[in-house]
């Protein structure tokens, strides 16, 4: 009997030992596991509304999941399923779509609905689950009030309600220059969500230059984001030193955004969903959006240690 024991107990202790050597290996060599479930997608918005080129370059890039426009919506709307088959074609699901502004002007409040779902409809034609609200101009000569800020919660929870009837997740896009810049307001707004209808994409390099910590943000909206947008912000700028409103959205690693901290928070709350990393544009006009993409892959496959 003691023998049998003492037989179970190295069996034990020596496949024990062997995970642990093996995890070390894994450490050593690199093999971090990703953080609990976290998917890396690209937006096309880079490509400047070239969605083929897009869909193509970030396939060959081995990217896994794509973000579309809504520009994408007019030359598809009648013919989705051809989109559906290039997306297909390279492998790429459909992360997000950017499906515009939402008016929170009364007059404007059902065509604005009617927009959202309209787009919902085509989203799920192609195979995806979630569309991206952003909201209208920031007023110019003042801060937004509370009363603003909550009307666009009132309006985005309609637009949720109407594309969960779908099978289609609404997202709200904090956003500078917009309703919703400050961590202040989108704290409002978010507060304001229906969170049966209403989830948060959180932007980490809008949320940093509105003057927010989005490591932080994810931690504190834990229970409601969806999704997330990856990029950096560089401010301030090297020709404009002075200038402390001055930025630029750049490729990760090389801004103010603290990157590892934000996949820290993921990680810790065991976030599973898209991260999707998003250019406006290319920062520097001697680049292509392929090569900011690239650049943008080696960051998070090499310092960050996360696959595709």
């Amino acid at each position: 009997m003691l023998e049998t024991v003492n037989r179970r107990q190295f069996l034990t202790t020596a496949g024990v030992s062997a995970l642990t050597l093996l995890a070390g290996t894994n450490r050593l060599l690199g093999g971090a596991a990703k953080p609990s479930g976290l998917k890396i997608a690209y937006s096309a918005i880079t490509w400047g509304g070239n969605d083929a080129q897009a869909i193509a370059d970030l396939s060959a890039l081995g990217y896994r999941g794509i973000q579309l426009r809504a520009n994408a919506f007019g030359p598809y709307k009648a013919k989705p399923s051809e989109l559906k088959a290039l997306l297909d074609q390279h492998h790429l699901a459909l992360a997000m779509f950017s499906s515009g502004n939402v008016e929170i002007d009364p007059a404007k409040e059902q065509s604005t609905i009617d927009m959202h779902v309209a787009h919902a409809s085509f989203v799920k034609a192609l195979g995806g689950s979630a569309i991206q609200l952003t909201n209208s101009a920031r007023p110019k000569d003042r801060l937004p009030t509370t009363e603003e800020l909550k009307r666009l919660a009132t309006v985005m929870n309609e637009i949720g309600k109407q594309t969960a009837d779908l099978g289609v997740q609404a997202t709200y896009h904090n956003h500078m220059s917009q309703l919703g810049e400050t961590p202040e307001e989108v704290d409002v707004i978010i507060q304001a969500m229906n969170p049966k209808f209403m989830k948060l994409e959180l932007d980490i390099a809008h949320y940093k230059q509105g003057g927010g910590e989005p490591e932080k943000a994810v931690k504190q909206y834990k229970d409601i984001i969806y999704a997330l947008h990856l990029k950096d912000t560089m401010s301030p700028l090297p020709d404009k030193p002075d200038n402390p409103k001055a930025y630029k959205f750049v490729e990760l690693g090389r801004g103010n955004v603290n990157v590892p901290a934000v996949f820290k928070a993921l990680e810790e709350i065991k976030f599973k969903g898209w991260g999707i990393i998003e250019l406006d544009g290319v920062p520097e006009k001697d680049k292509t959006a392929a090569q900011c993409a690239q650049i943008n892959k080696d960051y998070i496959t090499k310092t960050l240690n996360h696959p595709l």
